[in-house]
């Protein structure tokens, strides 16, 4: 039987460094745009985590989804003249999308894994409704906190810059918590 406490802090210490990133994409983008986007995200590697886990260990080292850190980094220094072109053609959705996966994917995949591994078929889809509603309600107090007038105030005087920061400091941190690093210095 699966623990919901478990799920619901391994959800929010996996993502706790996604919840800034979503200040700024809920300022960037519609509220159910990026809504959608995080949730197909998490359910992808949920699904992920569940059904590809052990082939991933088996065939790609953790250190190797460490390379994901990249595209947290172009989209930092990618000239957004015109803020529908970013990853996929002007969709925001996929673009949430693409952001999560690209942040989290690593350590989502390789925490959820032990977490899911033998459960059964019925205790994952109920994982994946818990872990939903969880998602769902993290946008909604995001977005509320996001309209808070001195919130405002600095995404409106900061935010294209924290954000670019936030994608670089986060890609440098996929790349270091992934091992990717210590594997090159090792290879070297």
């Amino acid at each position: 039987m699966m623990h919901y406490g478990v799920l619901a802090l391994t959800f929010l210490s996996v993502n706790l460094d996604f919840f800034l990133m979503l200040v700024f994409l809920l300022k960037k983008y519609r509220l159910w745009q990026v809504l959608l986007g995080y949730l197909l995200g998490n359910l992808i590697l949920l699904t992920a985590s569940f059904f590809v886990g052990k082939a991933l260990t088996l065939f790609l080292p953790e250190w190797l989804l460490g390379f994901l850190g990249v595209l947290p980094i172009w989209l930092a220094f990618h000239d957004d003249d015109d803020d529908t072109a970013d990853w996929a053609g002007g969709s925001p959705v996929i673009n949430v999308l693409v952001t999560y996966l690209a942040v989290c994917a690593g350590c989502n995949l390789s925490i959820f894994l032990p977490v899911l591994v033998g459960e059964s078929m019925v205790h994952f889809v109920m994982t994946l409704g818990f872990i939903g509603i969880l998602t769902m309600l993290v946008v909604l107090i995001i977005n509320q906190v996001a309209e808070i007038k001195a919130v405002q105030k600095q995404i409106a005087a900061h935010g294209e810059r924290l954000m670019k920061i936030c994608y670089v400091v986060i890609g440098l941190y996929v790349f270091w918590d992934s091992g990717l690093i210590s594997h090159l210095i090792a290879f070297l």
